[in-house]
């Protein structure tokens, strides 16, 4: 019946023009950046205590993972129940054995048990330097701050997290992504404006001062409107990094859950591509706010898919998600957000854009509109579980029952 099922959703989506099997072989390739620290909370392994720079995560369900090992456990099932082969993406915070190694000074061998994890699973690894939740960013200043002995200590750290993030490309054959981001900002309306950016510009100039090789590094810097405490000013806006990134060849991220709410990142992204080779995104769900909510298959999240896959850009972009929810089981929340992200790319891939492009050159609105609207009730349903069994995963929300029997056997033991 199940494959009956399949062959009707293939035969349906035939006679728009779209080769089932063609959208089922691209999303295989695609690799999604899932992030490490939906499993603890961003708790990390230092033991520094809460977070902070602008940043919450909210909820009290029990089980997090306290160390690597039940962090590595729990992101285990996570990939059994995930079709394809993805990325782990890191914080500086989730190095191993470095107990007492200021952040500053942190080397590839605090990572090695990363690249062993990664390696016998055929993932990759992203990383990112953690410039929050440290008594260097006790005021939510970093690169921008104005005293030179702060700066030079989130520079060192930085380019310590570059040399990381390509012993990663060279151990694993996979590019790795290092993304910067800092909270830096005020709460209230500032004096000076072009004077932290100033000091920020000159920090990142000494952050990517070294070139090292794209094959296995990518550097990226994130943007965002506002955080916890700074809501009046951000010296990293979307503006400065657009500009930082074009200038000096490097990835500009888009974080959806960073802009104000009637800004869409989906629009965004073909003008990015039309004057960059690669863009990076972290794919979340902000509620009023940068909530960093789970990824639902909602309408960003389709409309961002669907203009990856309209600027044939599924080797361009490098799609992570970014989010961390503690008032659910973890682990669902992992699964939930990446399957999302695939349903919606699979959606886009099972489009007939040419033909809808050809509408809209034609200024035939109304077949346009029509056409669109029936073919949200295409049988998608049925090719997605045609690509999670051939890739031996659940079906519909029989992963939830092996999440919940993992939680009653693992999780809820934790003290």
């Amino acid at each position: 019946m199940s494959n009956q099922s399949y062959q009707y959703a293939s035969s349906t989506y035939k006679k728009v023009g779209v080769d089932t099997e063609a959208a089922l072989e691209a999303l295989s390739k695609v690799r999604i950046s899932i992030h490490c620290w939906q499993g603890d909370d961003v708790s990390g392994f230092e033991g520094s205590g809460d977070l902070s720079g602008g940043i919450a995560a909210t909820g009290n369900h029990p089980g997090k993972a306290r160390d690597a090992q039940e962090l590595m456990a729990d992101f285990d099932l996570a990939l059994s129940l995930i079709p394809g082969k993805h990325k782990l993406n890191l914080h500086a915070i989730y190095a191993i054995d470095a107990q007492g190694v200021p952040r500053d000074k942190l080397e590839p061998k605090h990572f090695e048990k990363w690249v062993e994890y990664a390696k016998e699973r055929g993932l990759g690894l992203d990383i990112n330097p953690t410039l929050f939740s440290h008594p260097m960013a006790a005021d939510s200043l970093t690169l921008s701050h104005p005293d030179k002995t702060v700066r030079d200590f989130w520079i060192d750290h930085c380019i310590a997290m570059r040399k990381v993030g390509e012993y990663f490309g060279r151990e694993l054959g996979i590019t790795c992504l290092n993304n910067v981001w800092i909270p830096d900002g005020y709460k209230d309306v500032p004096a000076d404006r072009i004077g932290p950016r100033a000091r920020l510009k000159d920090s990142l100039d000494k952050i990517f001062a070294e070139k090292i090789d794209k094959k296995y590094l990518l550097d990226s810097v994130e943007s965002k409107v506002f955080g916890l405490g700074l809501e009046s000013f951000t010296v990293g806006s979307h503006e400065f990094y657009l500009n930082y990134a074009a200038k000096n060849d490097l990835l500009c991220l888009l974080d959806n859950g960073h802009y104000h709410p009637t800004e869409l990142v989906s629009d965004k992204i073909p003008s990015m591509l039309l004057f960059a080779d690669n863009l990076a995104l972290h794919v979340t769900r902000g509620v009023r706010w940068d909530s960093d909510h789970v990824v639902l298959l909602d309408d960003e999240t389709k409309e961002i898919a669907k203009e990856i896959v309209r600027c044939h850009a599924l080797d361009k972009v490098l799609i992570g998600l970014d989010y961390f929810d503690a008032s659910i089981n973890r682990i669902a929340a992992w699964v939930t957000g990446v399957r999302n992200m695939q349903k919606a790319l699979l959606q886009a891939l099972l489009m007939p854009h040419d033909r809808l492009k050809d509408l809209q050159d034609k200024q035939d609105f109304t077949r346009l509109m029509v056409e669109n609207e029936e073919l949200k009730t295409y049988p998608l349903g049925y090719v997605w579980e045609e690509f999670c069994k051939r890739h031996g995963v659940p079906v519909r929300d029989k992963w939830l029952d092996i999440v919940e029997e993992y939680e009653k056997d693992y999780q809820l033991n934790r003290d």
